[in-house]
């Protein structure tokens, strides 16, 4: 193969920061990075796991960190970023993946749970891309990935807050890309939907449903089957690269033709 043609999707010398990195789409998400050369910080909240997935990067050949951080907590952010500048210098890739689930409607849902999923999810994607874009601009540029979901452009049944937070996280991944476009910072949107993940398993049990007729339900798809964190991980691998350093403000579905 050509080696102009490894050049481009190369992230060799990059470094990325993943929130929600101890599992799920954030965990294979930082694999993949890793294999194409990124050194990975992997943010969450469930020590245990973190450093856990850590470890099995760095097993792998890797270079990664973890640091627990509770992305609603502005304190954290400013820490997280702050430990991943001391221990690698820079900060290149922003993947704002953190997120929760509560299958309720309007009536059913709780304030506090309304709270946690906004907070997470929304004021998260904010808070972290407030304290990572000044070390951006400062080294001409980056690549922001947001979280969205199939549920960002059209509306889902008893998910409220969730449409809600990712509806914001679609817009806000706009707003970002006119704001900084002139820093060189990209700013894109990953809408999946249903991923064989531990947060849509818990949305069965939540629903009560049975998992097996849960999971065949998520299937149904024009590609016929449910995806997986690789599926996105690529996608954001696509963002992340030199493969779309003429794309910002964008959104990317990927989830087997569901919406189509």
């Amino acid at each position: 193969m050509n080696p102009k043609a490894l050049e481009i999707v190369s992230l060799e010398g990059r470094v990325a920061v993943i929130s929600g990195g101890a599992s799920g789409i954030g965990l294979g998400t930082a694999r993949r990075l890793a294999e194409f050369g990124a050194g990975v910080v992997l943010l969450d909240v469930h020590r245990e796991k973190g450093t856990a997935a850590a470890a099995g990067i760095t097993a792998r050949g890797g270079r990664t960190l973890f640091i627990s951080c509770d992305v609603r907590s502005e304190a954290d952010c400013r820490r997280a970023v702050g430990e991943t500048v001391r221990e690698f210098g820079r900060i290149d890739i922003l993947f704002n993946n953190a997120g929760v689930i509560v299958r309720k409607n309007a009536i059913e849902l709780g304030e506090e749970e309304w709270d946690l999923t906004l907070d997470v999810m929304l004021k998260g994607t904010y808070l972290l891309s407030r304290h990572v874009i000044p070390h951006m601009i400062a080294a001409g540029g980056g690549s922001i990935i947001n979280m969205g979901s199939g549920w960002a452009l059209k509306g889902g049944p008893d998910a409220v807050a969730y449409c809600a937070a990712k509806g914001g996280i679609l817009n806000i991944t706009r707003a970002m890309a006119i704001d900084h476009g002139r820093h060189g910072i990209r700013v894109n949107c990953v809408c999946p939907g249903d991923i064989d993940t531990p947060l849509l398993r818990s949305e069965c049990a939540q629903l009560g449903q049975e998992e097996e007729a849960f999971m065949a339900a998520a299937a149904l798809r024009p590609l016929a089957r449910v995806g997986t964190p690789d599926d996105v991980a690529n996608a954001v691998l696509f963002f992340a690269s030199d493969l779309s350093k003429w794309v910002t403000g964008a959104f990317l579905v990927v989830d087997g033709g569901g919406i189509a």
